[in-house]
């Protein structure tokens, strides 16, 4: 199964205290381009979190994001810090003996005194592994999503394959009406100028001008590149650079077709060929 270079993934967690969330984008490139985006809490998991991408993926530009959030605390989980509020008791009080005329603290001024409210919390090693684990599941994902996403694009190249074959089935048996019409009809304008078309060095001409019309070999390569997009979709893997490769070929056998074309319906066959292989070049660029 070929895999597409395009997907997304999101996943999320709620721990003590934090919602984490991870990202994960991918979009076609030339080669693998990781740019990881994460807090300054996880800034230790970055070198792992890039390991762990270039690990799986071998092409595409991918971007994974982070997001560590504070979430509100809930009834069950509010508690305060009594060892704060005594320093604070402690620092109102000296400030009492200084100042006899100052307003005393009143409680919610003391809850909202920062350190105060003892918010729940997750170690740092353990938010590091979260995070990881966070990660690895969101890579699955996207690589499900880049799976859908080949699956799609091979049945778009394997129907271009198709009608390229289509194309190829429509001008092979032509082949030989074609030179033949074309000798006679080169053979009765000779006949109309007083000259022999039997004539040796004519013969050679007609002979030589039917080697640079000939276009068995074009139409042979044609089906010979098809075959190969197909062994190579059905192998999967890392596919994306060699059906580029025979993009590209198919293109340059359907323009030098083209070029040899002394037929209407030879011209036509040609110019839908390109049309094709064109939109198999578009689907290609996306495969990893």
């Amino acid at each position: 199964m070929i895999l597409s270079m395009t997907g997304f993934a999101a996943v999320a967690a709620e721990l003590p205290g934090v919602s984490l969330a991870v990202e994960l984008r991918s979009v076609n490139h030339r080669f693998l381009d990781v740019s990881v985006r994460v807090p300054d809490e996880l800034r230790a998991v970055e070198p792992a979190l890039r390991e762990i991408l270039a690990g799986a993926l071998k092409r595409g530009k991918v971007e994974c994001r982070i997001a560590l959030n504070r979430t509100a605390q809930t009834a069950g989980t509010l508690a305060v810090d009594g060892a704060r509020i005594g320093q604070l008791a402690a620092a109102a009080s000296e400030v009492t003996n200084v100042v006899p005329g100052a307003t005393p603290l009143t409680v919610h001024e003391i809850l909202r005194w920062p350190g105060v409210m003892a918010e729940p919390s997750v170690p740092p090693s353990e938010l590091a592994r979260r995070a990881t684990e966070l990660a690895q599941q969101a890579l699955a994902e996207l690589g499900a999503a880049r799976a859908r996403e080949g699956e799609k694009t091979a049945a778009v190249l394997e129907a271009c394959c198709t009608g390229i074959e289509a194309q190829v089935a429509r001008v092979q048996p032509r082949v030989p009406a074609i030179h033949a019409a074309f000798n006679e009809k080169l053979a009765a304008r000779l006949r109309d100028a007083g000259l022999d078309p039997n004539e040796d060095r004519l013969k050679q001409e007609l002979a030589l001008f039917a080697t640079k019309t000939d276009v068995a070999e074009e139409l042979a390569r044609l089906t010979a590149h098809v075959a190969e997009v197909r062994r190579v979709l059905r192998a999967g893997g890392s596919a994306g650079k060699r059906l580029d490769f025979l993009a590209q070929e198919l293109h340059r056998e359907a323009n030098t077709l083209g070029s040899k074309s002394v037929d209407a319906e030879m011209s036509q066959a040609a110019l839908e060929l390109k049309v094709l292989i064109e939109q198999m070049r578009e689907q290609v660029q996306n495969v990893e």
